[in-house]
């Protein structure tokens, strides 16, 4: 199935935004994540930068602190750990009421650019799939969808579209929009995790490239639709960013593009003015498509 491009003016980053913008990046001591939490703070926003490891977490942030970027917080964050998420939940409200923006950016894979191996699917696909999801919804009740819109962000791949699957069981169940749901979606990704424990992962119809990390982001791609459905219209945007091929230690530093360019295209697409600002849409660079297409 084709991507269909949506027209849409080019991005402008208008202050709308002040101090008082609360915006969480996870993943945020390297990377796409560490070059999004500089841009963010640059332009004023309050940032908290989360990682697991506190030691570089602590490191990343006094880097930028040495910038003379003053405005931005770190919160040390496992997404698979719900215990992790709840300590942060409770800190947010505490230090700052809420939140307005939330880039879901931590992610893992494995493999390098031209291995296949499934060896580690479970944790892909909990850090991936399962480690967003958790974290979004336990935010969600925060986001203060204010006027201003707010905005989740999750960094995702071209490599979960649905055109990579040719399982027709499998896409039958995410293509069809008025019956897509959370419960279809881990369906998906539990059968996936079946067929590699049964060693039938590469007979059904999984995706070629990349598969485990391919399947976290089909996963995170469907959940941000039926996200992005539920809160239509009520002051919370659900997109998706494929930033492309990036120079990052996921791929060993290859790649077309550097991290800050990938974190520019994050900024622009979060920072849109309200009246600009669309939901429901995967972003392949700073170029958005419907999510009902992919």
């Amino acid at each position: 199935m084709a991507l269909k491009e949506v027209n849409e003016p080019s991005a402008s980053l208008t202050r709308w935004w002040s101090e008082n913008t609360v915006a969480v990046v996870t993943g945020g001591n390297r990377g796409i994540g560490f070059s999004l939490v500089q841009k963010l703070a640059e332009l004023g926003l309050t940032v908290i930068l989360t990682c697991r490891d506190d030691s570089k977490g602590q490191e990343a942030i006094e880097s930028l602190k040495s910038q003379g970027l003053n405005n931005v917080r770190f919160f040390r964050l496992d997404v698979m750990d719900t215990a992790c998420i709840n300590e942060l939940v409770s800190w947010l409200k505490e230090a700052f009421g809420g939140l307005d923006i939330l880039v879901n950016n931590a992610a893992v894979s494995f493999n390098e650019i031209n291995e296949n191996s499934v060896q580690h699917a479970e944790t892909t696909i909990k850090t991936n799939y399962y480690g967003p999801k958790l974290l979004t919804e336990a935010l969600l009740p925060l986001f203060r969808r204010s006027e201003s819109v707010s905005r989740i962000l999750n960094v995702s791949s071209r490599l979960g579209l649905l055109n990579k699957v040719s399982n027709p069981v499998i896409r039958e169940l995410l293509e069809d929009e008025d019956r897509l749901c959370e419960q279809r979606i881990d369906f998906v990704v539990n059968r996936f995790l079946e067929d590699v424990t049964a060693g039938t992962w590469e007979g059904e119809g999984w995706p070629k490239v990349w598969t485990d990390y391919a399947v976290s982001k089909v996963g995170l791609n469907a959940y941000s639709r039926v996200l992005a459905k539920r809160y239509d219209g009520l002051g919370l945007s659900v997109n998706c960013l494929c930033p492309g091929f990036t120079q990052t230690d996921m791929t060993a530093g290859k790649g077309n593009h550097s991290a800050d360019s990938a974190a520019e295209m994050a900024a622009q697409i979060v920072l849109l003015p309200p009246e600009k600002l669309p939901t429901g849409k995967f972003y392949i660079k700073n170029k958005p498509f419907l999510y009902s297409k992919i």
